[in-house]
């Protein structure tokens, strides 16, 4: 049995190699036959086995009338004329019926959900992480997540429901007038009048349920999205006592959730009453006729026993089938909500002749870049800058002078509106992102870590990396010995202790050692620090700023700095306000200038520029 269930999960790969696209269809009938392309044999196949069980089912009925009349005729004889018939009939029942509904049900069960839902899942995953960290920016990570998990099942959904309902049923209705006209044409009346009525009752379920789904999935989404955000920012929550807000600000999302699922399920209540009278049409019209037809003596007692048979069977199957195809358009309303984060087009790709990044010197070119995000103002302005190589630049300024937004241009996070930028002369939107950004190591402000062990975070700077060269990374990081004493609540200890989400178990300094380790292991030829002992204490700040400096050796070097003794010993410091380069020289040169970093240096307290309050 086991072999079986392998031989049925391993009829598609749900990791098949795919050409990628950076603008997936983006309407639902072709988005959802390109994921469908490596199931087309099985689909087919898949297809066919439920017509196949359809039309058994409709035959066993038939039989069952064609018994009835043998058993009309009286027991003389019965044994002796249709005892093999009998026998080859149960075989069929016993043997042969199931063997076909197995392989009917393994063919859905086995070869195609599990591994549909897998192959959307994943390749759905491998699209949004190609996306650019401004499109991250600009969503949930909950909202994205919740499509990402959601839009998979409903797809399955979607292809059970063809197969498991809606080509059974239509097998089983064309069986069921084929069945009705044998026996007398006339019976199709009924059933073809029922039908229209039905396929009516479809049509307008139809219309109505998929917007409805659509509406409710959003509002789940929206739900999901503001749970999320609380749940990641729990401290802030606490911190500011706003339990209640936050309270009040799931609420509005929850209760827009309960209302669209109110209108969804009104539709539904609708359908089902008007179901309910269209069946008991279908079983008056088609027994009551049948019923006739024996009376006036133009049909068996056995064409009665099977259309009356096949019209309670109708009845129990039309309920399932109108609840199939709301499924099957409800779940669609679900994979087009979804789609709107899946189908997305790439906005920031490697050029069609992207090459590899060469670096020999490290040298950094910025040639007259101008970057707003899209506005008239903010970012950077005709900002030109060269950095030699294996130079030292401290970068200050203003909250919201642009310094972020250089670090963020130069690592091709967005490309820059106007200018270049060039690396060892080669223009970074002609070389492939990977390359570029392999080349440079990054400390960040925000030092958030990957909710897994502290091994796995640090070797994330260079997974090759031998134990003894990760631990030496910790070690100059000052790290080593606080990770000795780590140990999570599954009982893992040290460097196999996880950190929890965004490293949320450890403090702000151990995180941003941890950061540390995994830039030192790095060991990239371009460096960019933000901040990157910020949230250091004095005592360990002293002690690393030598390992930064020792890091610096032979390298190109951004620092972006508040607390200005960081970056005094750089061999250049450039001062940003307003998206403009407004000073730049070295520590003692600017002061004695007397501008803004003078001003900067003047009014800083323990190291800080006053960045909100210095006056011009």
């Amino acid at each position: 049995m086991f072999v079986l269930f392998k031989f049925f999960e391993n009829l598609v790969d749900p990791y098949v190699p795919y050409e990628e696209r950076d603008k997936p269809p983006t309407r639902l009938g072709p988005f959802m036959m390109e994921y469908a392309r490596p199931f087309r044999r099985v689909f087919m196949i898949t297809g066919l086995m439920s017509i196949v069980v359809a039309a058994i089912e409709v035959w066993l009925i038939f039989y069952m009338g064609r018994i009835v009349d043998l058993l009309a005729v009286g027991p003389v004889g019965f044994m002796e004329n249709h005892g093999f018939e009998l026998m080859a009939v149960a075989a069929f029942i016993l043997v042969l019926r199931p063997l076909l509904q197995a392989v009917d049900v393994a063919l859905l069960n086995n070869a195609v959900l599990p591994n549909f839902g897998t192959l959307i899942r994943w390749r759905a995953h491998k699209h949004v992480l190609r996306q650019s960290v401004g499109w991250f920016e600009n969503d949930f990570a909950g909202r994205i997540a919740n499509r990402i998990m959601q839009t998979p099942p409903a797809a399955g959904e979607v292809v059970f429901q063809v197969f498991d309902a809606i080509s059974f049923s239509l097998a089983y209705l064309i069986g069921a007038a084929i069945l009705l006209s044998v026996a007398d044409p006339r019976l199709m009346l009924p059933l073809l009048i029922w039908f229209g009525l039905y396929g009516c009752l479809v049509l307008w379920t139809v219309r109505r349920i998929g917007p409805a789904s659509k509406e409710a999935s959003d509002a789940r989404s929206a739900v999901t999205g503001r749970v999320v955000d609380s749940y990641t920012n729990i401290h802030s929550v606490k911190m500011f006592a706003h339990h209640d807000r936050e309270l009040e600000y799931a609420q509005e999302a929850i209760e827009r959730s309960r209302t669209t699922f109110q209108k969804e399920m009104r539709i539904f209540t609708l359908m089902d009453l008007a179901l309910v009278t269209l069946n008991g049409l279908l079983i008056v019209g088609v027994v009551g006729w049948a019923i006739l037809l024996w009376v006036d003596a133009s049909a068996s007692v056995g064409i009665v026993a099977a259309a009356t048979a096949l019209t309670l069977r109708l009845n129990a199957m039309t309920g399932w089938i109108m609840w199939a195809l709301t499924s099957f358009f409800r779940q669609l309303g679900v994979v087009a909500e979804g789609m709107e984060t899946i189908a997305q087009p790439i906005d920031l790709v490697d050029g069609p002749d992207a090459q590899p990044l060469v670096l020999t010197e490290g040298k950094i070119e910025i040639d007259a870049v101008s970057h707003h995000y899209g506005r008239d103002t903010g970012g950077l302005d005709r900002v030109s800058l060269t950095i030699r190589p294996g130079e030292k630049v401290g970068l200050i300024g203003r909250s919201g002078a642009g310094k972020s937004t250089l670090v963020k241009l130069l690592l091709r996070f967005y490309d820059v509106e106007q200018g270049r930028i060039l690396i060892d002369g080669q223009d970074i939107r002609d070389i492939t992102q990977d390359s570029l950004r392999s080349n440079i190591g990054m400390v960040q402000q925000d030092s958030s870590l990957l909710h897994r062990s502290v091994r796995d975070n640090i070797l994330y700077g260079r997974p090759d990396a031998t134990e003894a060269e990760m631990k030496e990374a910790a070690r100059q990081a000052e790290a080593d010995e606080f990770i000795q004493t780590l140990e999570d609540p599954e009982g893992r200890v040290g460097y196999d202790a996880h950190v929890g989400e965004r490293g949320v178990k450890l403090s702000g300094g151990q995180r941003q050692r941890v950061t540390l380790a995994r830039v030192i292991l790095k060991n990239a030829p371009i460096l960019l620090l933000d901040e990157a002992t910020s949230a250091l204490d004095s005592e360990v700040e002293a002690a690393i700023q030598e390992t930064l400096y020792g890091m610096m050796e032979g390298k190109t070097v951004i620092a972006i700095a508040h607390r200005l003794s960081t970056i005094a010993r750089m061999d250049r410091i450039l001062v940003l306000d307003d998206g403009h380069i407004v000073e730049e020289g070295t520590h003692s040169a600017l002061l004695a200038k007397g501008g803004l970093y003078s001003a900067f240096w003047d009014r800083q307290s323990g190291g800080f520029i006053g960045t909100q309050e210095a006056t011009e």
